[in-house]
């Protein structure tokens, strides 16, 4: 299977996304500090081994791919991987650091992934849902969706919220989006939306979709493994 890159250069933007997407690219650069937390080791190490053994033999979606920190864990066991994201600047960081014939890269607009792309029978956003604005979170599965075949496997990854280890939330909004407050290294603040979802809230978006998931909790992270409605 072959898969048609979108063009590179920024993807377009939805009201809202300008900021999110400038303050991940000014990121870049110290994007994976965030792992580099010490209580989080021994739980990443054994995430980095379960999540690519959702994707042996599979052609790979990967949406909001950010630097490849998960695309060098997924690409060795996938058939192909595309890995997506808004900011071109992450995407530069991922291509060095994963490179190989099966493996490309297109900016793309995870809201409106584009049928160019292609069609995939597996899809993995680690990190991503979190930011996605809740009366967002169906257009985004819509989008995502529309690029899978009937029973294609997806596996979603991110945060849990643990007191001491996650940035404090310093504002609530009116849809329930709560947000946090960062500082980049060149002394730059940004208001950065980061939801925490409970187990319940991601079961119904998933079955709201006709799909049936399974959530697996860890104490820092959470993953929900489902299969696109259609299949067998």
């Amino acid at each position: 299977m072959s898969f048609a890159e979108a063009p590179e250069g920024p993807a377009p933007a939805r009201p809202g996304d300008a900021a999110l997407r400038d303050y991940y690219a000014a990121r870049a650069p110290e994007y994976d500090r965030v792992y580099d937390k010490p209580e989080r080791q021994s739980e990443l190490r054994l995430i980095e081994r379960w999540v690519p053994t959702a994707f042996a033999g599979r052609h790979v979606l990967e949406v909001a791919a950010g630097t490849g920190y998960w695309t060098r864990f997924i690409a060795p066991q996938a058939a192909t991987l595309l890995a997506t994201d808004a900011a071109a600047q992450t995407l530069e960081i991922a291509r060095s650091r994963v490179q190989g014939g099966k493996v490309r890269y297109a900016v793309a607009d995870a809201y409106a992934l584009p049928p160019e792309l292609g069609q995939f029978d597996a899809a993995f956003a680690g990190f991503w849902l979190s930011h996605v604005p809740r009366r967002d979170i169906g257009r985004f599965l819509q989008s995502l969706h529309a690029r899978l075949k009937p029973g294609a496997k997806v596996l979603l990854l991110d945060n849990r919220y643990v007191e001491g280890s996650n940035l404090p939330i310093t504002e609530r909004d009116d849809e329930g989006n709560t947000y946090q407050a960062r500082t980049l290294q060149n002394g730059s603040t940004h208001r950065v939306m980061k939801n925490f979802f409970t187990e319940d809230e991601l079961m119904a978006m998933i079955s709201g979709a006709g799909c049936r998931a399974v959530y697996h909790p860890w104490t820092y992270y959470w993953g929900l493994a489902y299969e696109v409605a259609g299949g067998e």
